[in-house]
């Protein structure tokens, strides 16, 4: 099998539509926020028209009041997989969430879970914030805290609900890589200034195209832990509410994707099986199977 990875907006949906075309291949999506359903613009989803006829998985598969499940994403995905496999054709995982491909190629499981331990210590979250929790973090499993923002509620509390369940530390680095597939890890990336340019366009034709009226439709969006806090999502909701303006909108969505492509290749970087290719380069395709093939 094949991946494809890189930032955002770097140009990996539209090689994998061309590598999928040349090899006989189906794409199964390993970007977090394009599992949610009606959540299409600001994503940057790609149409039924742009998919060229290339089957896509994992596509619209979650309300938008699912809260994000990387095991239960890993399971759907490996079953994709192994039914494109089965079939003779050739998968590509294809996205820009590092967790979610490394829970598909990787040999781990996740702790597990439960509703009402995650219930109250989102409810304490949502009344004392993200520093009181990371101080209880600190206390019970310090190397844990040090690897986690202050500021980043969700990953504190999936850590404390972890040590709560098990009596275990949480452990915040993901453990050694032991592949599941044979897979060529192809990343996808651009210079600097040209990726920025290009975010920014993305997010005024996100607007352009309609990103508020889309989220004024996705019934239950605020109630959605996971989607309401998108990049883009969050900004119209605040838009809408009429705490931002359109323009103070798209200046902190353009700045919040541009912090999160710096997280992105930090993430993907780390991994020295992955071979990098220029997405502004004309032999792109050529280059791409090249490793492919």
């Amino acid at each position: 099998m094949i991946t494809v990875v890189g930032p955002t907006a770097a140009g990996k949906s539209a090689l994998s539509v061309a590598l999928a075309h040349e090899l006989g291949g189906e794409v199964v999506n390993a970007d977090s926020m394009q599992l949610y359903r009606g959540m299409d613009i600001g994503t940057a989803k790609l149409s039924v028209e742009e998919r060229e006829g290339v089957p896509h998985h994992l596509l619209d598969i979650w309300d938008v009041t699912e809260p994000a499940a990387v095991a239960e994403y890993q399971r759907l995905a490996r079953a994709a997989i192994d039914d494109i496999l089965g079939r003779g054709r050739v998968p590509l995982l294809v996205g820009g969430s590092g967790l979610y491909v490394r829970a598909v190629l990787e040999d781990f499981e996740f702790p597990g879970t439960d509703p009402a331990v995650r219930a109250r210590l989102e409810d304490e979250l949502a009344v004392a914030g993200p520093a009181a929790l990371h101080d209880r973090l600190r206390e019970r499993d310090p190397v844990a805290a040090a690897k986690i923002l202050t500021s980043n509620g969700r990953r504190i509390v999936r850590a404390l609900e972890v040590i709560e369940l098990t009596g275990q530390p949480f452990t915040a680095a993901l453990p050694d890589p032991v592949p599941v597939y044979d897979a060529v890890r192809i990343g996808v990336d651009r210079d600097t200034t040209d990726l920025d340019e290009r975010i920014a366009l993305r997010v005024d034709l996100m607007w352009a195209a309609g990103l508020i009226d889309e989220v004024r439709g996705l019934d239950g969006i605020r109630e959605g832990r996971t989607a309401s806090r998108a990049l883009g999502y969050q900004q119209a909701l605040a838009q809408i509410d009429g705490l931002l303006t359109e323009a103070q909108a798209k200046e902190d969505t353009v700045r919040g994707t541009r912090r999160f492509v710096r997280r992105q290749r930090s993430w993907f970087r780390r991994d020295p099986s992955v071979t990098w290719l220029d997405g502004a380069t004309t032999t792109l395709l050529a280059d791409a199977l090249t490793l492919a093939r």
